[in-house]
């Protein structure tokens, strides 16, 4: 899945830093944290992937 905004895309790589244990569980919050939870590792690369240019800030 891609992500659907820059906000978004940022909590993927969040998310995956502390899959791969470049960052601690503890410091996520919000959808980063649910994201580490509900996703696999495959998932969030797919999610943070996403080009950053062509994404909107936020959903609306």
């Amino acid at each position: 899945m891609k992500a659907q905004s820059q906000v978004q895309q940022k909590a993927a790589g969040a998310a995956l830093a502390a899959k791969r244990g470049e960052a601690k569980v503890k410091d996520l919050q919000g959808a980063s944290k649910d994201m580490y939870e509900t996703m696999t590792e495959g998932e969030l690369e797919e999610m943070a992937g996403t080009a950053r240019e062509d994404l909107p800030e936020r959903k609306s």
